[in-house]
Parts: structure tokens; sequence; C-alpha cells
């Protein structure tokens, strides 16, 4: 054997007996020697080759109870000085928070951004869950609360994990995160929406011990004689049992025989292998590097790994292998590490278990506890765990003749071989576990009383009809005693009926009832310090944030003013983490606006993964805000809009004027290289909303955001001939450009932009579609080229051609997006509708209606108040008018009377008034173009420019007369 030596005739019998027979079997099946015996002898010599090893391999399956109870009682017997753990190396700083945790918890592995890897994986993130009920934790636990005990992490890096996957070098799509993952790192995708089951999110699993036959024909062969659905209700059947009274030799090497009987019939998948082998000599290697920086002695260390890596091949296998494994060094990547909370589903989900089986395995776990009397580990201080007994001292072993022996090379044994029990367990029949009817019954009656509470009719009949029906299906599939999956199948026949009446059907119930999908938490002190931050700024709210939950919050921010920056926290919470986290009942954040009273639902303890996530970006959640804000304004792919939101959530949520003014000079930028319209609706709403702000909160505009007005102004003239021919372009996206530009214009032209441009670019614009053509219409009557006259003259020749009516609906739908930039047209708008109304035959009418009821709702909160406001004013406000009611627009209009004629000596009484203000009179003359100069003062004669002036807007002269109290 590779890295052992020859050894003595003794330890070289220790399966010969099982060798003879298996080699007996495979000529009486396979008639003759072939691939059966090879693969046979092969299981044994794995199985040899493994116990021989110096440095002890315990192998274990995740989350198995027989695996935990096995891992306890050799550690107390055993006291090694150092174990070695299958689990990421980079973790390690982290399992001494787990006494801070309920289980069950994850330890997590998070990077946001990536160095060395494609960008679009990015948030890598990789998890390994915890549970009460695993090897890996008693490992742990012993470890950290034994004192002169090491703990050493020897598995690849969590940026191992990703170096190693082939996600990018494959043609038929991602791979399999099992494969990334590996045997310490197989993962599964939720397959059930619900929360508890996702919690781990799309992280990548690793976990210790991943034991499942990976060529499917083998697994359907166990499944279909084992009588049983799924693979974790085989293993509890036929592993878990009969190992759970076994002792250490027996299980250990029944351990080694499932890995290697597993590993030699898996299928040849050259990644798969390529990644399982390369996870092994990375192991041995960081073993054998730490014997030698350490002196430790091989007989002193334990190596708790995956039955599947325990029957290993590579040549760098045990303290003596050999290779040329070289170790690549990790990437620049940067790698967060901390605890998340964990439950039962999201194991399952993660792992592809059967549902319920973890917690079944807790259950269990819990069961062999009270029967083996073994004193499991727990870490000090965990929560939820009984104050340790007594720890009794043992005494050294004494040393024995066997733990002498040597092998012919001059290298002592760790100590004697164990006796071959892999013959006797395989020989021996399947024990009859007894009928346990008090547990039966129990069960029985717990059910339908979960039932009734869930609101199935069920009875006491019913659970007897469940306690027989659990019987006779354990009978039907060779078992005395019925196992939790035969009760739940009873169950399920028994009680549930044609429809489920509540939210949990029975299967879900007993899954509950035996254990619950239990809900682990990450304790305060073991959060991040973002995490820890949040908590402590809510405190005032009086709540107990890390219980999972809702709760209501209700800040009185008028009575009590130190709650607003509670309320500022929870408003960045809702903005940054998933929904449901912070959902604000009462009260909203606007620009300019303070709270006055708030009412909050709370959910932290429930989303205490997102918010531990939160911690990996930043120490503070304005610090976390501030680089969400910056990485979406300068993304590759934003735009106008996405930046000037970026903006205003800056003001908002931040109150930072540095930043906005940052993200607005990135907006301008943005805005003069877009060579679209798709944002202008977007980007005219929050540059209307900012400037409403700005010219309430400060002095003066920002610098940026002028530029951003003139920029614009400039950028939708250019593009506005273009955008009313193009089929791209929406009629909404073109009345949004007009709108910036209609309503930005006096700002525009006070900061020195020409409004010759934008009459230029008007009438450039030449449109086919109706729609357009109508909102350039709009446009012309706005710029003072079209008056209402003209328009309802196009609108009546519209109205009056057959061949054009079809399309008259469309047209409507114009100067309905018209509002938004004519606001002054509602007026007419409402005229056009009533007549189309009145005029449009129903084949035409109807089919418009959708399209006007869709455009009102999709700009409902600008155009609809304007039409229903003008409609208001101008139809009647009770029925009985509408008879007499004639419309405005039909009314005919009364005779002006003529005006009289003014006297010559018209606007004589402004004189004085005049003569005591010449400098202003000459401006307002100058300005109405009245020629004119001083004559001598007269009291009895005003100046000759004055008297023109006066000559020409008596009216005006008069009035200003009497405000000014002239005589």
């Amino acid at each position: 054997m590779s890295g052992t030596g020859t050894v003595s005739g003794t330890q070289q019998s220790t399966f010969e007996a099982l060798r003879a027979q298996l080699r007996e079997a495979a000529a009486a099946f396979a008639d003759g020697p072939g691939a059966l015996e090879g693969i046979l002898l092969g299981i044994v010599d794995d199985v040899d080759r493994a116990i021989r090893e110096p440095l002890e391999i315990f192998p274990v399956c995740h989350h198995s109870p027989a695996s935990a109870i096995a891992m306890a009682r050799r550690l107390r017997e055993k006291q090694p000085k150092v174990v070695y753990l299958e689990l990421c190396e980079d973790m390690a700083p982290l399992l001494t928070e787990l006494r801070n945790c309920r289980l069950p918890v994850a330890v997590q592995a998070f990077a946001t951004e990536v160095d060395g890897f494609p960008a679009d994986w990015a948030p890598l993130s990789v998890v390994a869950p915890i549970t009460e009920a695993s090897a890996e934790y008693q490992a742990i636990a012993y470890a950290l609360d034994t004192p002169g005990v090491e703990l050493v992490l020897v598995d690849r890096s969590s940026d191992h994990v990703f170096q190693w996957d082939d996600r990018a070098t494959r043609t038929d799509g991602p791979s399999d995160p099992a494969e990334s993952a590996g045997a310490a790192g197989s993962a599964g995708t939720a397959g059930t929406a619900d929360e508890e089951a996702a919690l781990h999110g799309d992280a990548v699993g690793v976990e210790i011990g991943d034991l499942r036959p990976r060529f499917a024909e083998l697994e359907e062969h166990l499944l279909r004689h084992g009588r049983v659905r799924h693979w974790s209700e085989w293993w509890h059947q036929y592993v878990e049992l009969p190992l759970g009274d076994s002792d250490h030799d027996a299980y250990r090497q029944v351990m080694l025989l499932i890995g290697s009987l597993f590993r030699r019939l898996a299928p040849g998948d050259p990644h798969r292998v390529r990644v399982d082998e390369d996870r092994e000599r990375y192991m041995w290697i960081r073993m054998r590097e730490h014997l030698a920086a350490t002196g430790t002695d091989p007989a002193d260390c334990l190596y708790v790994c995956g039955a599947f890596h325990a029957a290993s091949r590579v040549a760098e296998f045990g303290v003596h292998g050999a290779g040329t494994f070289e170790i690549a060094p990790r990437t620049a990547t940067t790698w967060q590490h901390g605890l998340i909370p964990s439950s039962h589903a999201a194991i399952e989900a993660q792992f592809g278990l059967a549902p319920g089986s973890v917690s079944i395995a807790a259950t269990v776990w819990a069961k062999n506890l009270r029967r083996t009397r073994v004193e499991p580990y727990r870490l000090a201080g965990q929560a939820g765990a009984k104050k340790p007994r007594p720890k009794a001292k043992t005494k050294p072993k004494k040393a024995t003749a066997a733990a002498a022996v040597t092998t012919d090379a001059g290298r002592p044994a760790a100590a004697a071989l164990p006796p071959d029990r892999l013959s006797g367990f395989l020989q021996r029949p399947p024990v009859l576990d007894r009928l346990d009817e008090a547990e039966l019954l129990g069960w029985s009656v717990d059910v339908v009383r979960a039932a009734r509470r869930n609101g199935y009719l069920a009875s006491t009949a019913d659970a007897i009809a469940v306690f027989e029906t659990a019987i006779l299906l354990a009978g039907m599939r060779d078992r005395a005693k019925p196992t939790p999956y035969d009760f739940q199948d009873a169950a399920v026949t028994c009680i549930e009926k044609d429809a489920v009446p509540g939210r949990r059907d029975v299967r879900r119930i007993v899954e509950i009832m035996m254990g619950g999908d239990r809900i682990g938490q990450v304790g305060y002190d073991s959060l991040p310090p973002l995490a820890r931050d949040v908590h402590d700024r809510l405190a005032p709210l009086n709540l107990r944030l890390q219980q999972r939950g809702v709760q209501r919050a209700l800040l009185d921010i008028a009575a009590r003013p130190e709650l607003e920056r509670c309320s500022d926290v929870l408003w960045m919470l809702r903005y940054l983490m998933p929904q449901g986290a912070a959902r604000p009942i009462m009260g909203e954040r606007r620009l300019g606006e303070r709270p006055i009273q708030e009412s909050w639902d709370l959910a932290l303890g429930t989303h205490q993964r997102a918010l531990i996530e939160l911690g990996y970006e930043g120490v503070s959640l304005e610090q976390v805000l501030e680089q969400r804000l910056r990485r979406a304004a300068y993304a590759p792919q934003a735009t106008a809009a996405t930046v000037l939101a970026a903006v205003e959530d800056a003001t908002l949520y931040l109150g930072s004027r540095r930043l906005a003014d940052e993200l607005g000079t990135r907006a301008l930028q943005v805005l003069s290289a877009e060579r679209g319209v798709d944002g202008a609706p977007e980007v005219l709403r929050r540059v209307r909303r900012l400037l409403a702000y700005y010219r309430t909160s400060e002095p003066v505009l920002p610098p940026w955001i002028e530029s951003f007005v003139t920029t614009g102004y400039a950028h939708y003239c250019t593009l506005l001939p273009t955008a009313f021919t193009d089929d791209d372009a929406t009629v909404r996206q073109v009345a949004a450009m007009l709108g910036f530009l209609f309503s930005m214009e006096s700002l525009a032209l006070s900061l020195g932009c020409d409004r010759t441009q934008l009459e230029l670019a008007v009438a450039q614009s030449h449109p086919e579609d109706p729609s357009k053509t109508a909102l350039l219409w709009a446009a012309k009557a706005q710029l003072g080229h079209l008056d209402r006259a003209e328009l309802r003259a196009r609108c009546d020749e519209l109205l009056g051609n057959p061949l054009v009516l079809p399309a008259y609906p469309r047209y409507l739908s114009g100067f309905v997006h018209a509002l938004e930039p004519v606001p002054g047209l509602a007026d007419f708008v409402v005229e056009a509708v009533s007549n189309a109304f009145g005029r449009l035959p129903d084949p035409v009418l109807l089919p418009w209606l959708p399209t006007l009821i869709t455009t009102l709702r999709s700009g409902g909160a600008e155009l609809a108040p304007l039409l229903i406001r003008e409609a208001g004013r101008v139809f009647p406000g009770r029925l009985a008018a509408l008879d007499e009611w004639v419309p405005p627009w039909r009314a005919r209009p009364e005779p002006v009377a003529a005006r009289p004629a003014r006297p010559a000596d018209a606007g004589r009484d402004g004189v004085p008034l005049l003569a005591a203000h010449p400098a202003t009179c000459d401006a307002v003359a100058a300005l109405l173009g009245c020629d004119g100069t001083w004559a001598t003062p007269d009291p009895g004669r005003a100046p000759a420019a004055g008297a023109a002036l006066a000559g020409r807007y008596p009216d005006t002269a008069a009035a200003l007369g009497v405000l000014l109290g002239g005589d």
C-alpha cells in the first residue's frame, strides 16, 4: 500500500477472509473473475488502506446522527490533540463565534467585487451549514472547549471553490453547483418558495461528507429494492439505524466501505473526478505541512472527512504520501466572512435532501442520546444548550504490546490494526427493531391534534387509522417498526382529504411534529459591525429586532424628535434590504418634507441573512448606500434617468450635497452622450422634482443642474426632428421632450439659451404618425404659430373627411399626451374629446376607448387631474341642467358694443403723473415704440412723449393716476 509500507503477516490478513468470500461471490455471480471481482476486492483494499494509515481517518456523512454519536464517542475515547476537519480553511476564524448563535447557522464567505473571476459571477458566496446533530459540530465543540487541542481546517479555500469551477469553459450550460462544491460542497437549488428554504440564497453549499450514489442506476436499484421513495429514507433505514449502536471499528469500516463503493461506481465525469482528487491532494498536503511545522505525532491526530474522500487513491494519500501537486495561489478577490442563520428546510433545499429529513435526523439524534447515554460536546455558552456536567478526569491509557508494532521500513505504527468487523456486519441479518407502540401511539395522537388545529376534520378514529396504517406500511416494506417516513405516509393516507383547508398539508404537519423546521439565529456579538450598528440605532424603538416575525413600530416624531434618526435608518433599510424587511405603513419620504408620524412593519430577524450580507459591503448603512449609488451611476449601462434617480436618492436618504453634486455632474455627462429619447419621461419627472426642491431649500441653484438644463435644452432641440419621425420613439417620449423644453424654457433662456433653436426644431419636424402630428400642432400653438381657431378648423376637417375618420382617435391620443408639455390646452382637449364622442361612429369610437383609458392610466398622475378639473369646469354640475346646457365652444358669441370715441383731450388726466416721473415715462415709451421729446415744462401741457403715450393708452394712464394718487 502506498504510504504504509510492508506490514507483518498478522496485519496483512485482516481482511483475507473477506477477500476470499468476495472472490468466490464474484466467480459465482459473474461466471468467472472479471470487473466485478476487481470492484469488490478494490473496495476491501480501500478500506484496508484507510485503516492502516497512521493518522486516524474518521469518515462521516453530513447531518448524520450515527456519525455524530460515533464522533462524540470517539473523541471522548481518543482525546486527540489535533483535529483536522474537512472545511474551507479560510472559515477557521469564524468558528469561535458559533457559541453566540442558536443552531443551525451557516458559515459564509462572501465577495461582492471579484478580481480574477468573470464579472457576471459576482457576487460570490459559499456557505457551510452546521447543525447540532452533525459530526463536524462535535469536532468543533471538542476542539474549541478542550484546552491544548488545535482545530485545523484543511479543505480548499472559498477562492479555490470558484477557481476550480468550470462554468466559464463549459459549452453545454453552467456547471452544477454540486460539481463546483464537490463532496464537501455539493449544492442544490432551492426548490421551494418558502422563505426558510431560501435562507442561503444562491450561495454554493459546502458540507462535510456528501455520501450519495453518483451512479443513477445504482441509486434507483437501492430505492426500488429497499422499498423507499428517496435516498434520505434509504440511508435512514439501512445505514443510520444499523450503525446507531455499532462500535467504533464497525462504524469506521462500514463507512469506508460505502464511500469506496460509491466512488468506484461513480460515472466517469472528468471534471468532477479531477476536482475530487485535487481536493484530496490539497487536504493531505495541508496536513503534512502542519505535522512538519508543529512536530505533532500523527497518532495524536484525527482527520474528519467525508467517507467518499476517506477512500482516496491519490498518490498524496497518507502522512507519507508523495506526489507533485502544487496548490495554486488565491486570486486578488477580497473575501468577507460571517455567520448567517440557517434552517432545516434551507439545508434540505441546498443539498437536495428529502423535505423533513434533517428534522427527522435531529429527532433521531435526541433519541440516540437518551438510548446510548453518550454525552455530546456543546460549545460553552451555546444558545439553547444545557449546562455541561463536570468532566471526569481521564487517565492516560497504558501502552500495549500491540501499539509497538512497527513496519518493515522502521516507522512505528500508530496502533494495532482493528479486527475485521466488516465481514460480520455484511453477513449479519438485519436486526428487527421491536415495535414501540407507546411512541407510535403518541405520534398518532399528536398528528390528529395538530391536524385539527390546522382545519382538518380529524377525530380519534383517524388516530387509530394512522396507527394501524403505519404498522401495515412497515410490514409491506419488510420492517417491523414503522419509521418516521412510514408514519408520514400513513398520516397523509388517513387524514388528507380532497383539499387542504389551511396553509399546511398533512405532510408538512408531520415534519413540524417531528421536530419542525428549526431556524437558527446569529447572536448580537457575532454580527458584523454594520448589523450591530443598526440594532444600536434602532434601540429607542424598544423592539426585539432579532426575533423572527413582523413587529409594528410607531414613531411619533413630533413628540419625540430623537426618533427622526430611527426614521432615517428605517428608510435606508427599506432601500437596501429585500421587500418586507422594513415596510412603511404610514408616512412617506419626499424631497423637502420632514416626517411627523410614521408606522412601520419590521422583520429584521426574519431577514437576518440580508442584514449580515450588508455588513460585508461596509461598516455603516450610509457607506453601503453611497457605494451602491455610485455603482449605479457609473455602471456602463447607466442612463441619465438612472443617474438622476441616484442624485435624488442621495439627497433624500443621505442629505449629502457633495455626493449629489458629484452624481449630478455624472448625469450631465451621460445625457450628453445619449442618442436616444427612451428616458425622457423619467428625466423630465426627476428634473422637475429636483428643481422644485432646490428652489425652495437653497439660495441658488447648484451649478450642475443649471448646466443640465442648458445642455438638456440644446440636446432635446437637436433630437426633436428625428424623434418626431422615428418609429421607435413613442408619443409619450416625444411629449416628455417637449415638456422639458417648454417647462425649462424660462430658466434655459435666462442661462443663455436661444429660443430660435426650439423654433427651428419645431419647424423642421414633419411627423407622419397621427398622434405625433397632433403633438406637433400643440407645440406650434404653444409657440404662437397656431391659434385655437386654426386648431378647431383642422379637427373639424379631420372629422369631416371619411378617409381620415378611422385615424381620428390617434389624433386625440396625441392631444391627450400634449397636456404634458402644454397644460394650457386642457380646455381644447376636453372640447376635442367631447366632439369625438358626439360625432364618431361606434365602430371607430369603441375600439379607441381602451387606448384612452391606458393613456390616462400610464400618465394619470399628471394628465387625468387636468382633464377632470377642466371637464368639471365646463360641464354642468347637475343632471337637470344637462338638457339645456350648450357647450361653450358651440355657444354663439354676443356682439360687442362699439366703443364710443374719446375726446381729443383723452388721457389728459395722466399728464401730471407723467410729468412727475419723466424717467419712467421715457422707459415705457421706448418699450412701446413711442417717439417724442420733452418740451418746456408747462403745467397745462404734458411732454410730447408722455402725451403720445397717454393718448395711445388712456385707460392705463387713468388707472395709474388713481393708483398713485394723481389728480
